[in-house]
This record gives structure tokens, sequence and C-alpha cells, in this order.
């Protein structure tokens, strides 16, 4: 048995208890500052508010100002925090994490600088360590929602990391006969094709709410939405090709870009769009919500036309990513560019 402390009670987190605990090991529960009426209602009755689920009796469920003592004697941490959190967990977590510790992230995202490089998270971390550490950093990518990992729906997900006999460790302590794992050492490509996915899934989710022509049956615009996601996993292919990612990971983007168009804030914030609605009208419809998706659209879209400023890449060649950035930073309305979709191959 392993002592597991996740960092961040956020869905994803917390649904990764569910194989953990059910794995016979020992599983703390760690709130972010934002965390404080999640983990309070969870000490009540193990009821996660916004996981929607109730989670194993016999989990530690600590507060913020607790986090030293749920990472003490911990065999590793678990980065549960969204994009949002990434620098408090580099200040206030990682200093903290005993030496020896592996950490393993589930936060998705990317940073953008002004020459058009992207970096991931993993890599920012680690430029980034405390003076002397040895922190060895590990991440999680994949097409998997938190409720249905919750529900015990067959899940099927990449680790990543440098180490590889490391890597298989970790993936014992998670693996289950509803959890499945790959490994890679591809730890930007992975990580660049679970980022990218929440933009074009943005991007994808246009066609659900358009409301031209579709026929009188009340079918959803299934030619345009496919149209949407095969453009959307080609640009991708050539942005991870960009960054150094090997082609091999294009299947994890195409695979997450699938589950997150099905459901979630990205795909809401798409459909709207797609509705004619205005960013400042989304913003009030999700009030508290963090919409992940036009981060990352927004950040890759800079990087794009900063590279292309540079000579380095033509933005041409992103119809969509550059139409999505004109609705989200623009005000510009839904006309998707259909003819520039158009190649010959």
């Amino acid at each position: 048995m392993s002592t597991i402390a996740l960092v961040g009670a956020g869905q994803m987190a917390a649904a990764l208890t569910f194989p953990l605990f059910e794995n016979d090991h020992e599983v703390r529960l760690v709130g972010s500052p934002l965390d404080g009426e999640v983990i309070a209602r969870l000490r009540e009755d193990n009821y996660h508010k916004n996981l929607l689920r109730t989670l194993h009796d016999g989990i530690h469920y600590y507060t913020v100002d607790q986090a030293e003592e749920a990472l003490d004697g911990a065999d590793l941490v678990v980065c549960g925090v969204s994009s949002f959190g990434v620098d408090w967990f580099l200040e206030a977590i990682i200093p903290i994490i005993p030496e020896g510790v592996p950490m393993i992230s589930v936060t998705k995202g990317m940073l953008n600088y002004e020459d058009g490089t992207l970096q991931v998270y993993p890599e920012y971390w680690e430029e980034h360590l405390p003076e002397g550490s040895t922190l060895k950093i590990y991440a999680i990518g994949g097409p998997c929602t938190a409720r249905d990992l919750a529900d015990h729906d067959h899940s099927f997900v990449a680790y990543c990391g440098r180490d590889l006999e490391t890597l298989e460790k970790i993936r014992k302590i998670f693996s289950t006969d509803y959890y499945h794992i790959s490994l890679t050492t591809d730890v930007v490509g992975l990580e660049a094709a679970v980022a990218l996915k929440n933009g074009y899934a943005l991007g994808t989710a246009l066609a659900i709410g358009l409301k031209n022509v579709c026929g009188d049956d009340g079918i959803a615009h299934v030619n345009s939405k496919a149209a949407l996601f095969q453009e959307s996993v080609r640009e991708m292919d050539m942005l991870l090709d960009i960054v150094g990612g090997t082609h091999q990971m294009i299947m994890y983007a195409a695979g997450d870009l699938d589950v997150t168009v099905a459901g979630g804030r990205s795909r809401s914030v798409g459909q709207f769009l797609g509705e004619g609605l205005s960013m400042e009208e989304i913003n009030e419809k999700l009030a508290g919500q963090t919409l992940e998706a036009v981060v990352i659209a927004t950040r890759t879209a800079q990087a794009v036309k900063a590279m292309a400023a540079a000579g380095k890449v033509d933005a041409a060649d992103f119809p969509l990513l550059m139409h999505v950035d004109k609705l989200l930073n623009a005000g510009e309305k839904v006309n998707i560019p259909w003819k520039d979709f158009e190649k010959i191959q």
C-alpha cells in the first residue's frame, strides 16, 4: 500500500481517488485556497459538490493550511489544480514535497511567450524548481471525464515522464480493470496534445450552436461538426510538430477532443458562440466557471501569430484557430472559413 496526496480538490483529482482507494492505498485529498467549501462538505458525508458523486468512506480530507501535514509520509503527490493554479502550486506546494517523492499532474494547458514559444506545464515547473530540488515531474493526459471515471466507465489515458521505470511504478498505483494507462516519454507531445484539445473543442462545438439549414428533424449539424473536428485534428497535428511532440500523440488529442465536445465548459463556450452570443454574454452565463478553453485558444493563436510574424509558420495554415481567436478577442461573429479548410494533398 502507498500513501497518495492529491493537492487540489477539483473534479478530476476527486475522481482519481476511486482507483486509488480501490487499490487499497491511503488517499489524502487536499483542498486548494479555492476548495474550502468542497472540503467542508466532503468531511460531512464524502459528497463532492462539483463532481456530484460520493467518494469512498475512508479518504482523508485536508484544508490548504494542512497541506504540509498531508504531504508528510506521502509516496506520490498528485497536482490536481486547474491551469489558473499553476503558479500557486509552484510557489506553495512544490517546495514542501518531500525529497525523493515524485509528482504527477492532471493540470492541462500551456504558456506562450513573445517569440511564439509554447511551453507545457511540466517543463515550466522543472525550470522553476527551488535550488537543489531533485523533484521528478510526470503528467496525465487523454480522454477521461471525471464523472465517467468515478462511475467506473472504461477510460484509457497516458502517463508521461522521462523515467519509464518510475512511470511503471506510478501506473501500478492507479491501474484498475476500468482505468487503463499507456506510458510515454514524450512529455511535450502528450501535454501539448491534451492542452490544445480544449481550444479546438470550442472551435468544433461552434457547429452545435449553428441555427442554419439542418432540416426539420431536429438533428444537429453532424456533417459540419465532423468537418470542424477533422480540421481541428489537422491543425493540432501541425502544432504538435511545431512544439516538438511526436505525431503518435495526436491520438490523445483526438480522443480528448471527442470527449470534450460531448460536454463541459469548452463545448458550452463554442455552442454559445455558434448561437451568436458575445463573449461578454457567455461570461455572464458561465459566471464562476473556469474557461480554460478560452485561455489556451488565445495563447495558441498568439503564439502562431508571433511565429508567423517571424516567418516561421504561415498563419493561413490554421484557419479554424485564427477564426476562434477573432471570436474570442475581436468581437467577430461566427463565419466559419470553410473554403480555407480545402487543401490539395
